[in-house]
């Protein structure tokens, strides 16, 4: 059944991340890496989305690795990563609506395991986490923690006793499932995350990097402060996240929609970072 508190949430109608309350303007949006509308600021409900035609779609992108997307698009219109393991599910980059066929077919895909946890890539990917946590829960009856970096709990707009803060360990990383791992290179935000799932790629390894590096169409990599505003980070910053995400081997990597690098990912990643660097740097200012 439906928690009676999905009534009184709020979704920005800009970025779908969830809002216990409706403040002038989406905190989330009114900062430098995202927008407020000049229209101004727009408010809906899980409810009025379903009445709207939205629903969630299923896909799987390899094997173990499953899309979520909504249609009609709900705020930045970002694709979550459901990752399938023997020992349970994560669910990645949370959509910004949710109804019950959605939590049906992931606690389906889920299996024996179930979700283990939800979990972000940054603020901007918070979506509806909560209430994703709470209907799962209440359809598997075992409770499922929202992880959230503790570098960006500031950011989270519907507190709940659901969310768990967590922050990298010695190694700088946190195992969610065998094999699966959640690290924080930083960058987009302090605590932009990644996932490492060794498994993937027919065990040669895939990063789900969310915006923290994302996937270009000539198959290297772009490292942004604000992607919509044009904001870079310095040539330090994207060195460090690049060293940080190289430390695990991985053949492929996803990006927070349908970017993908689909082999050879992180030499690519090397590769874009030294690019970024250099151009950042000026080192190519003779060709401008």
């Amino acid at each position: 059944m439906t928690p009676p508190a999905a009534l009184t949430v709020s979704v920005c109608r800009t970025c779908a991340v969830e809002h216990a309350e409706r403040p002038d303007t989406c905190a989330i949006c009114a900062d430098e890496r995202q927008w407020v509308p000049v229209s101004g600021q727009a408010w809906t409900t899980l409810e009025e989305l379903a009445a709207e035609g939205c629903a969630v779609s299923v896909r799987e992108l390899e094997p173990g690795l499953v899309a979520l997307e909504v249609a009609p698009g709900v705020g930045i219109g970002q694709q979550s990563k459901l990752v399938l393991t023997s020992a349970g599910a994560l669910l990645w980059d949370p959509l910004g609506f949710v109804d019950d066929a959605a939590v049906d077919a992931v606690a389906g895909l889920a299996g024996e395991g179930g979700v283990v946890a939800v979990a972000a890539s940054h603020p901007h990917m918070f979506g509806a986490q909560v209430e994703w946590s709470r209907r799962l829960t209440a359809v598997t009856g075992r409770e499922v923690p929202v992880l959230v970096s503790e570098a960006d709990a500031g950011w989270v707009a519907r507190p709940d006793p659901v969310i768990e803060t967590w922050a990298p360990g010695p190694a700088g990383e946190r195992e969610i499932l065998p094999g699966v791992w959640l690290s924080q290179p930083g960058g987009h935000f302090p605590g932009s995350a990644v996932v490492h799932w060794e498994a993937g790629a027919d065990g040669r390894g895939v990063l789900l990097s969310g915006d923290t590096i994302f996937a270009n169409p000539d198959r290297t990599a772009s490292f942004m402060r604000s992607y919509p505003n044009r904001i870079p980070l310095s040539a330090a910053v994207v060195t460090r996240v690049a060293a940080h995400v190289a430390r695990r081997p991985f053949d492929r990597l996803y990006n927070n929609f349908d970017g993908v690098i689909p082999a050879d990912a992180r030499d690519a990643v090397l590769r874009s970072a030294e690019r970024h660097a250099a151009w950042v740097r000026g080192d190519f200012d003779h060709l401008t």
